[in-house]
């Protein structure tokens, strides 16, 4: 598999025109035998795979005043990673450079956000010829860019989900869909699994099921969670229950056609149809893979079976491919497609743009229609020139780099290394995954299971990061690593990180002992 813009040179020709540059930083060395940003004592460090693009130098604002700036005019909510928070400068494919030059291998991807990779040069050049050409018009006029996206996406789902809406962002779209669902089904309950992130905004919220996302004062009305089938976590599951080339290590007595943790969080499931929510219900949202809450997978057959139920009570089925879709998971474009099942309504955003603001929300002509009864929706950002242009890239470039297929190959290469990490090491307690969308869940010890404490967690995420990778955090306590790098991820930089992960779980295993 060749992809395309791989090996190509790109020359600096950057220049900075800031008015006022309050801090130069020289740039570290950044050949192939450079092997990591910080010392790590007597560690050898994994030695970095080489890269052929060199950043423009950075002169932009110093470190302490963006700390200044950041304290007093930002919102004062701690997100960001590590105690001396990253100051990004410039992307480039998989990797990032921070303001000191140092470069890092980005095993996060914007919050699975960076599809094809940063900066990406087919993504950057139409971004750029459309720049110069039309940035908005909003949906009162027609612009081809929109229409082309249109088909192009459309041709993509199944049917008879062929009727876009375009918008903004996953948590948009997310609300799109919820008012979908009550338009169509006359219907207000929502059902939803706990551990679910659908979504930070005020009707969203009601959706999402982790703690730190719940608010005291009201708000959300009408939605339920449900227990979220988690064959790792839960009460049921084994060795033959995910749709994975890596299995938990509790083991269950199913066959692998039949499973009997599927059953038993059906009956869950029926028990909140039966006791939670009205007789007829609006719909039910399920994301493919639950990311936010670690990676979650469920019983394989599980929502297929669910998908029936809601719709035996009058609902509609939405999926959330926010993070799942786009050949993320590689044996298939969507992650709904991975389960057997057919939604009402998919919703999507991050991968879709490569990181511009972009989402969709995606239905049947009649959900539409239903829609179109009782709200003239209009979005006045949804479907600009800039963003389509750039859609209509991104999908070009999955399609010629066969960035799918590479989502399968690299991904299962890395899903069987990481899983030799949870055999050699006491506190990995899970491995698990599908294509590029992968969890490791650090926990004391692999009998009690219970999740390793947050400050462990972070001295070991904050090792990685000093040897050039940069990895996301997720599940309930924090507990789990998750990786999701940019599709065009190659074997060499997984052996890399693979090799980062070894030695910093080593080096904390040292701290234990002493």
């Amino acid at each position: 598999m060749t992809l395309i813009w791989r090996h190509l040179l790109r020359p600096l020709c950057l220049v900075t025109s800031a008015p006022r540059i309050l801090e130069m930083h020289p740039f570290l060395s950044l050949g192939t035998s450079r092997t990591s940003v910080t010392k790590l004592s007597l560690h050898t460090k994994p030695r970095m795979p080489p890269c052929d693009f060199m950043p423009e130098r950075y002169q932009s604002l110093g470190y302490n005043r963006v700390l200044e700036i950041h304290k007093e005019h930002l919102s004062p909510v701690v997100t960001a990673y590590f105690q001396k928070p990253l100051l990004l400068h410039q992307g480039h494919m998989e990797w990032l450079f921070d303001a000191e030059g140092n470069r890092y291998l980005d095993f996060f991807s914007g919050i699975v956000t960076v599809s094809v990779g940063h900066c990406h040069p087919k993504v950057n050049a139409v971004a750029q010829k459309q720049l110069g050409r039309l940035w908005h018009t909003s949906t009162v006029f027609f612009h081809p860019p929109m229409h082309e996206y249109a088909e192009k996406l459309a041709a993509l789902l199944p049917e008879p989900l062929k009727v876009i809406f375009l918008v903004n962002s996953g948590s948009e779209a997310n609300e799109l869909a919820m008012l979908m669902a009550r338009a169509h089904s006359n219907n207000i309950d929502i059902i939803s699994f706990r551990g679910a992130y659908h979504g930070c905004s005020p009707y969203t919220l009601g959706l999402t099921n982790v703690g730190i996302y719940k608010m005291e004062l009201p708000g959300g009305t009408g939605c339920q969670p449900t227990m979220c089938p988690d064959v790792f976590r839960g009460p049921w599951g084994g060795s033959h229950c995910r749709d994975s080339p890596v299995q938990t290590i509790r083991k269950c007595s199913c066959a692998p056609d039949c499973c009997q943790a599927k059953d038993q969080y059906i009956e869950q499931f029926k028990d909140t149809l039966s006791t939670s929510v009205a007789k007829s219900i609006a719909g039910f949202f399920a994301e493919p893979i639950q990311g936010v809450n670690g990676v979650v997978q469920y019983p394989k057959g599980f929502l297929k079976e669910a998908f029936e139920l809601v719709r035996a009570r009058g609902g509609v089925c939405i999926a959330d491919e926010v993070q799942t879709g786009f050949g993320r998971l590689g044996s298939h474009f969507w992650g709904f497609q991975t389960h057997d099942v057919l939604p009402d309504i998919v919703t999507m955003a991050k991968g879709i743009g490569n990181g511009f603001p972009m989402a969709a929300v995606i239905t049947t002509p009649e959900i539409a229609k239903s829609l179109a009864k009782c709200l003239q929706h209009f979005n006045t950002f949804g479907g600009n020139p800039m963003a389509c242009a750039i859609g209509s890239a991104v999908l070009e470039v999955i399609k010629e780099e066969n960035l799918q297929e590479n989502s399968q190959e690299v991904g299962t290469y890395m899903l069987l290394k990481f899983a030799k990490l949870r055999d050699e090491f006491e506190i990995v307690g899970d491995v698990r995954g599908k294509g590029l969308m992968i969890g490791i869940e650090m926990v004391q010890d692999k009998i009690s299971c219970r999740p390793l404490p947050r400050e462990e967690v972070n001295q070991i995420h904050e090792d990685c990061k000093h040897m050039g990778l940069l990895v996301g955090r997720g599940s309930i306590f924090s507990q789990t690593f998750r990786i999701a790098p940019s599709m065009c991820i190659t074997k060499p930089e997984v052996d890399f990180a693979v090799e980062v992960f070894r030695s910093a779980l080593t080096q904390h295993m040292e701290r234990r002992a002493k």
